[in-house]
């Protein structure tokens, strides 16, 4: 039977005023949080900030306190075994038993599924095959990352949860994995990922949630998340021990009259520095002769709007948590 389309399909994942505590405490407070079906959804957040949780309520690894959860229409907890065939889950730590060799464990996976994928296109797509003699208990983190990939998937779900789906690989592994969940979104699977590569999300999510503090802080597409504030950002590379404040006062000083918000400069570290606000010629043309006159070489200069990053740290600080 053909799929129906992402439009047509009721969401992937539904949450409703989610509350899990541990110890009293709650880790996650009042969230709410839809899954499209057919895209990719990306659930960032510091480390604490209650997404695993979340995540671990709709794979039903725990319980919730408050709320509910929807996955596929289905209660997590009660439909179980229901939801068992039609989702895959890959977490970080693989959860792979050690003792086996992959194409042995993909193969016994896939006897478990009516219509799973083929073994070894798979495994060959992934590289898995490059270490396929290998136990399990010494594969490096990226290719057990991949492993867990491929039995995620290896069922033809149709949503799958995908934790840091790229963490410890190589640009080229990397690359393969991002192609490959490209593919299955187009072929209609819904995906939710975690991760803490902006790049990862900016590049494969078209919706990206925030999450900090047990709640939903912001969510959209990246776009949207991106050209939030009308503002765009310059950013620029010169000696590290910058009058930054200095600067941004002679920049707001030769400013037009108008609305525009005043100008921050801000050490991104290494000497390089961005400025946000109302960006102009005239405010490039203010840069280059302030840092002219303080005899400093800019030895970089772009302009563009703000990157997922910078949305990011802007929500949620700067700050190691």
């Amino acid at each position: 039977m053909p799929r129906l389309s992402p439009v047509s399909r009721p969401p992937a994942v539904e949450i409703s005023a989610l509350v899990k505590r541990y110890n009293g405490r709650a880790v996650v407070s009042g969230l709410d949080l839809t899954a499209p079906a057919g895209q990719v959804t990306a659930v960032l957040g510091p480390n604490g900030a209650g997404k695993t949780t979340t995540i671990e309520c709709c794979e039903g690894l725990r319980v919730p306190d408050a709320g509910t959860v929807r996955v596929l229409g289905l209660d997590p907890q009660r439909d179980a075994r229901s939801l068992r065939p039609r989702v895959g889950v890959m977490l970080q730590d693989g959860g792979l038993p050690t003792g086996v060799r992959p194409l042995e464990m993909l193969r016994h996976l896939a006897s478990m599924y009516a219509t799973p994928l083929e073994v070894d296109p798979l495994a060959e797509r992934l590289g898995i095959t490059s270490f396929a003699r290998t136990t399990v208990r010494r594969l490096s983190g990226g290719q057990r990352q991949r492993l867990a990939l491929a039995a995620a998937i290896i069922g033809r779900p149709e949503l799958v949860f995908l934790d840091e789906p790229s963490a410890g690989m190589d640009p080229q592994s990397r690359h393969a994995v991002w192609d490959l969940i490209r593919e299955l979104r187009s072929e209609g699977v819904s995906i939710v990922l975690t991760t803490h590569l902006m790049d990862e999300a900016a590049d494969l999510a078209d919706t990206v949630v925030i999450v900090d503090a047990g709640a939903v802080i912001a969510q959209g597409s990246v776009r949207e998340l991106t050209s939030a504030v009308d503002d765009s950002t310059l950013r620029f590379s010169a000696e590290p021990d910058l009058d930054a404040v200095s600067l941004a006062r002679a920049l707001d000083d030769g400013r037009r009259e108008g609305p525009e918000a005043p100008h921050r400069v801000q050490h991104e570290g290494d000497g390089d520095f961005t400025v946000s606000g109302s960006i102009t010629p005239a405010t490039v043309a203010a840069l280059a002769g302030w840092c002219a006159s303080h005899d400093i070489l800019v030895s970089r200069l772009s302009i563009g709007r703000r990157t997922l990053e910078d949305v990011f740290l802007d929500l949620t600080g700067r700050s190691l948590r």
